[in-house]
């Protein structure tokens, strides 16, 4: 089996590629288009250099990359923004496609915090729907996973045919070595972790100038919530 799960950042995403690294049965790539989306793009993002250093740059070449099987399974972490115009996506064809969502509210609260000005294109709810749009999938909702972890795990499980692994609800603290190279200043948190933090509180305030930010992307967020994975 291989896993595309699609997801904009600050959304539970890499909790949730430790969590399936956490098997025994899962290798996991982590968002292996983030180097060959800065390249083409020209974004500036934090760790720019190190990452065009480090990882592929080629499109391409990535996409090949992943059509390979995992160990028996495999896990790819992907950020739909990250796929440009242009860039393969026939590779997604044979995969189970699984769409991680989270309030815009929270998510730009979050990204906010890391990185200025963000747009709505870096936050990726747009290119989210495109994608859900071409290859259907299961969504489900980092909210619903942070309040009840095992319920939905097993309940994601049970959506793809996986046997639930109670292996998924912890993972040792520190980083992995399957990271990309942008850990340093992206997975701080999830660092110190141990497993799916708590339960959400309240929708953070988002105004003045990331309020418009806010009413762009609740719609996209709001129609795919109609579809999300219950229990």
């Amino acid at each position: 089996m291989k896993l595309a799960m699609w997801s904009g950042p600050r959304n539970l995403s890499t909790a949730m590629m430790y969590a399936f690294g956490a098997r025994d049965d899962f290798s996991v790539m982590d968002e292996p288009f983030y180097a060959p989306y800065l390249a083409v793009s020209g974004a500036d993002h934090p760790l720019r250099a190190e990452i065009l250093a480090a990882h592929e740059n080629d499109p391409v070449r990535v996409g090949q990359v992943c059509r390979r099987e995992g160990m028996p399974h495999l896990y790819m972490k992907h950020m739909p923004h990250h796929m440009l115009d242009g860039f393969p996506l026939d590779w997604a064809d044979d995969c189970v496609n699984i769409h991680l969502i989270r309030h815009p509210a929270r998510v730009i609260a979050s990204y906010a915090a890391k990185r200025d000005a963000p747009t709505l294109e870096d936050i990726g709810f747009t290119r989210q729907t495109e994608i859900y749009e071409r290859f259907g999938g299961i969504v489900i909702d980092s909210t619903d996973i942070r309040a009840r972890p095992e319920v939905m795990l097993r309940a994601l499980c049970a959506a793809i045919d996986l046997s639930f692994d109670p292996a998924m609800l912890h993972w040792p603290a520190g980083p992995r070595a399957e990271d990309g190279i942008w850990a340093s200043h992206w997975y701080g948190a999830v660092h110190q972790s141990t497993g799916i933090a708590g339960a959400e509180g309240p929708l953070p305030e988002v105004s003045g100038a990331l309020a418009p930010l806010l009413e762009a992307a609740l719609p996209h967020y709001l129609r795919m919530r109609e579809r999300c994975l219950s229990p």
